[in-house]
């Protein structure tokens, strides 16, 4: 598989038209599997095709996946900050979400890797596991921020049709916890992470000052990327690409020499629908000037009526030419994009 991924960015070494690579991630599946010479082949392969200037290289990773090895060669390699899947620092949940660590594991695993001399970390955590109270997700946060990770990333845990989750809960084996209840472990995470110096810069993720996830950002902020492998996306700012999730089809449209890219290009009203939608989501907000440039469009006046109402509800705040959204109009978030979108 890495030959052809290595083969699928030769193909497409023309897709940034040029523009430096800044930031790589290894995510999707569980890259922290990987034979560490596999990564280290799809890097060299990147930096011969395309233009990099590397600010940041990111694996995610399983707690029981690391190793005093791996940790060495993902170091040599140029990986310079982990993703760790922890979920909870409590067993009997990681049980139940079936995962194969345990909570001194993913307390062992930073352990390592600093000892390995990595510095960057991000924790994945998932709150809204239904409880008579909230001291499990208190206590979940209270021993991750004694680990000073430096960022999380933070997402309600959601039940969708067709999975196990889905299934049990149809079933009557699985309750979900109310809106209510969830909306209350949110604020708690964001007065949380604020006393312990983190800043919300997208509504799933807090960071201590310059701990951003300059890759996520990327996405958030409407830029260029290139997805490779099987199942991977792509954006070019006007249309989106995807590769076959089917290994096969990949397998097979490589070997012999092209591509199964499935293109979706985007009308402009999308893309500008799309700006409005991620942009709320983080820190920096709307940038009401350069959407007019961009777009035409005067956002603060055309939607005024529901912009009067949010900001009465005290959801949105308007500084000079952006507009972003409160503590509390990030619970609300979605609804808020929707009421702006064209």
């Amino acid at each position: 598989m890495t030959s052809l991924i290595a083969k699928e960015a030769m193909l497409r070494k023309d897709f940034l038209k040029g523009e430096e690579i800044r930031t790589i991630y290894f995510g999707g599946g569980t890259p922290s599997l990987a034979n560490p010479e596999w990564l280290e082949k799809i890097i060299r392969s990147i930096s011969t095709h395309f233009s990099l200037s590397l600010q940041e290289v990111t694996l995610e990773a399983n707690p029981d996946d690391l190793t005093q090895e791996k940790l060495a060669a993902w170091k040599a390699m140029g990986i310079d900050r982990l993703s760790l899947g922890i979920q909870s620092f409590k067993d009997e949940v990681l049980q139940f979400y079936n995962r194969a660590h345990n909570a001194k594991e993913s307390l062992d695993a930073i352990e390592l890797a600093r000892a390995a001399g990595f510095k960057k970390f991000s924790m994945d955590l998932i709150y809204g596991f239904p409880s008579s109270n909230h001291e499990l997700w208190v206590s979940d946060l209270e021993t991750a921020l004694s680990q000073n990770p430096g960022h999380l990333s933070c997402y309600a845990l959601t039940v969708e049709e067709g999975t196990a989750l889905g299934n049990w809960t149809k079933k009557g084996k699985f309750n979900p916890a109310n809106e209510d209840f969830v909306a209350e472990q949110f604020e708690i995470l964001q007065q949380m992470t604020e006393k312990a110096g983190y800043e919300q810069y997208e509504i799933s993720n807090f960071a201590k000052p310059g701990q951003e996830s300059l890759h996520n950002s990327l996405y958030w902020k409407g830029q260029a990327y290139l997805g490779l492998g099987p199942g991977a996306h792509s954006f070019d700012r006007e249309q989106r690409f995807f590769n076959p999730s089917h290994n096969p089809t990949y397998i097979k449209s490589l070997t012999e020499g092209t591509l199964a890219l499935i293109s979706d290009p985007l009308e402009e009203v999308d893309r500008l629908n799309e700006y409005i939608l991620t942009a709320l989501r983080t820190r920096w907000g709307v940038d009401l000037e350069w959407l007019q440039h961009q777009f035409g469009k005067d956002l603060a006046s055309e939607k005024a009526i529901p912009l009067r109402e949010f900001e009465k509800e005290g959801w949105v705040k308007r500084e000079k030419k952006n507009l972003s959204l409160s503590k509390s109009g990030m619970l609300v978030a979605d609804s808020i994009a929707q009421a702006l979108f064209y």
